[in-house]
């Protein structure tokens, strides 16, 4: 509480009207002086207080939902390669996780449980490690 500056004569200069609040956790202050009395101050600067807590909250919901979809997004070059599969040597390999295996033919009859096995343990892998 301290006294308001600006136009106003003898109500300004004689009464305590302006407000400023601290927010202790995040260190945000706030100001008002614009109304008349130190009640309507406090109430309008409670207000701007709320709204700019709210807007950081916000704010850091969105940073973290765009790194979880930057984290989800992959740079797919040309060159980088995700599986090969390769016929004369009956091999299938994963890049990603270095999965290779010799079953290539079983692989492509719809034997899969192995990749799957191998790609669940990469991803929880990587789920612990961000962790």
């Amino acid at each position: 509480v301290y006294r308001s500056s600006g136009k106003g004569g003898q109500g300004v200069n004689t009464t305590d009207s302006a407000v400023r609040l601290t927010h202790l956790p995040t260190g945000i202050v706030v100001t008002c002086q614009k109304e008349r009395s130190q009640i309507q101050n406090k109430a309008r600067a409670m207000q701007v207080l709320q709204s700019r807590l709210e807007q950081m909250e916000r704010e850091k919901a969105d940073a973290e939902a765009a790194e979880g979809r930057a984290a989800q997004v992959r740079s797919m070059d040309r060159s980088e390669r995700i599986r090969t599969y390769n016929w004369p040597e009956n091999r299938i390999s994963d890049h990603r996780i270095g999965f290779k295996a010799n079953n290539l033919d079983s692989v492509l009859d719809g034997n899969l449980d192995d990749l799957f096995t191998a790609l669940q343990a990469a991803e929880r892998s990587e789920r612990l490690e961000a962790e």
